[in-house]
Parts: structure tokens; C-alpha cells; sequence
């Protein structure tokens, strides 16, 4: 019966685009995931797919070489934007695939492999520099600063955080949201919107450690459960890109040179537990990882120096 309907629905579809099962595969996937990934979605197949193959009919993809489109990509994007784009257009192809009953050989489309890019992080002067300037300015951006680096919070996180995520008893920040700025296909703008962080394991609770403690206790007084953290307001947020402004600010007033990304904050502090002995499924909790693959790969490497002590052993 299933193998009619799909046949009945292949014969309906042989007229018709990758356009416009680009709009059904959307309807679907809106019900499905966060209104900033369906942004994402519908930024990626406008400025990348529509226009190479909004108008190929759904029978001449089964014989479309699509790798022909990776390389020309491959040519002007990076890696992983390439990866991202691929990954889009494989689940249109695989949502044709499984409901008008056609048969594109998804697993030929190669997806390119990202390179593991050596991880970054700030050494030791320079995050005591930093921790210095963030408690002697001790505002609450820069007391904001001091959380990322000694709980690996991203940049989303910390802008949605609100007092009432940090529970000072129990000792330990919850974190439920992200903050991030979006562009609306609708209104032809971008917005700021809070939602559910990235994956289920992002929503997590992180324990907070006795000198943190300290720092939050003093400034928790002043704040109502409402406010959100970096702001001291219930009304006004701090989006990503003013944060990120602030970081650079904070590199110079600490005297550090180099022009590092908000990300390094998580990166060290990852390396930091990592230094002192912590085990990797309790990181990667820590961090909201979604495997603890992915928390090896990323930070559990051993020196040069670590595997010579070892052989000095045997």
C-alpha cells in the first residue's frame, strides 16, 4: 500500500522542483527544531541551493553529481560552512527520498572532512591578568567575564543568564537558555531571540566553585531573580556582538596583546580541568557536550613532554 502511495506521489512530483520540496521539507522541520536553527535553515538553502537548483525537476537529481556542487563551494567557502550547507541539502534529498519514493544516492554525496584546528587557550599570566582586572573593575560584565573563564560557558549563555538560573544554596548555575541574534526571512531584519540552547545536553547544571561563590554572594543582594545577570535589568539584555566587544576591551585593559575570540575563555577553561585531573564524562557534562567523543577529540590530548615521562617509566 505504502509502495502505491509513494509510486502515486512520485508521478505527482515529476513536474515539480527542488524548490518546491525545499518548501515542504521546511513546513516540517519548523514543527520540529529551535526558531534559530529554521533561520539557519532558511538562510543556508536561499543563498546557497535555491539558486543552483531551485529549479531541477525532483527525477533529474536522482542522476544529479552532486560533489560537482561541493567543489565549486569548496572554492569559495570553508570547510565548514560547506559542511553545513551539505548536511542541509542531504535531509531535503533524504525527506524527497522518503516520501515520493525516490532513490538520489544520498550516501554519494560526500561530506568534506573539517581539519582539528589546534585549540587556543590563554596562559597562565594572562588569565590572572585577566581574573585581576575583572574583580578590580567588578562590574557585572566583567564578573561575567570571571563566570565564562571558571565554568566554560558560551557567549550565548552568559548573555541569557538571569539570577534566577544561579542558585547560590545549592551551589550551582542552571542553564536553560542561549541569547543570539537572528535574521527573520519574514520581516527582513534581524532580532534577538532566547531559546533552548543548541542541543539537550547543553541544558545543564554547572557547580560553582568556593571563590565564585564568594564573588556571586556579595553582588546577589542587589539583584532581583528577574534580572538578567550582565545587565543588573529585567528589561535590557546584552546581545553576542556587544559582548564580544567588551571581551576585547577587557584583552586590553589586562594588557594582553593578542586579538583572541570570546571562545577562548571555554578552551582554557577546558584545558584547565583537563590539567588538574578532572575526567572527561564529567567535563563534557560541564561543557554541554552532546558525546564524549566529542569532548576527546576536542581537548583530551596528550604533550609531547606527558608521553616522554611515561616512557621515562618503563
Amino acid at each position: 500500500m505504502n509502495k502505491v502511495k509513494n509510486e502515486e506521489k512520485k508521478q505527482d512530483l515529476k513536474e515539480e522542483t527542488f524548490g518546491i520540496v525545499v518548501k515542504e521539507w521546511l513546513r516540517d522541520r519548523k514543527k520540529e527544531v529551535k526558531e534559530s536553527t529554521f533561520s539557519h535553515y532558511r538562510y543556508v538553502i536561499k543563498k546557497y541551493l535555491i539558486g543552483e537548483l531551485g529549479d531541477d525537476s525532483i527525477e533529474s537529481m536522482e542522476k544529479k553529481n552532486y560533489n560537482e556542487l561541493i567543489e565549486k563551494l569548496s572554492q569559495e567557502l570553508s570547510t565548514k560552512t560547506v559542511r553545513d550547507i551539505i548536511i542541509i541539502l542531504r535531509s531535503i534529498l533524504e525527506y524527497a527520498n522518503a516520501n515520493y519514493g525516490y532513490n538520489i544516492k544520498i550516501q554519494q554525496i560526500k561530506v568534506p572532512k573539517l581539519e582539528q584546528e589546534p585549540i587556543i587557550i590563554l596562559n597562565k599570566n594572562e588569565q590572572d591578568r585577566m581574573r585581576v582586572y575583572c574583580l578590580k573593575e567588578n562590574s557585572l560584565r566583567s564578573i561575567g567575564i570571571f563566570i565564562c573563564l571558571s565554568t566554560g560557558l558560551r557567549i550565548g549563555e552568559i548573555c541569557a543568564l538571569k539570577w534566577n538560573n544561579i542558585d547560590l544554596e545549592k551551589r550551582e548555575i542552571r542553564i536553560r537558555n542561549t541569547l543570539q541574534r537572528i535574521y527573520d526571512e519574514d520581516l527582513k531584519q534581524t532580532k534577538v531571540v532566547i531559546d533552548k540552547p543548541k542541543t539537550r545536553t547543553s541544558i545543564r547544571n554547572i557547580p560553582i566553585s568556593n571563590k565564585l561563590y564568594n564573588i556571586l554572594k556579595e553582588i546577589e543582594k542587589d539583584h532581583h531573580e528577574d534580572d538578567f545577570f550582565l545587565t543588573g535589568s529585567s528589561e535590557l539584555h546584552i546581545e553576542p556582538r556587544i559582548y564580544r566587544d567588551y571581551f576585547k576591551k577587557i584583552l586590553r585593559k589586562s594588557k594582553i596583546k593578542n586579538h583572541y575570540k570570546f571562545h577562548i575563555l571555554r578552551h582554557t577553561f577546558a584545558t584547565n580541568c583537563i590539567e588538574v585531573g578532572m575526567d572527561t564524562k564529567s567535563l563534557s557534562e560541564i561543557l554541554g557536550h552532546a558525546t564524549i567523543e566529542m569532548t576527546l577529540n576536542k581537548y583530551v590530548h596528550s604533550s609531547f613532554e606527558r608521553k616522554k615521562k611515561f616512557l621515562e617509566k618503563i
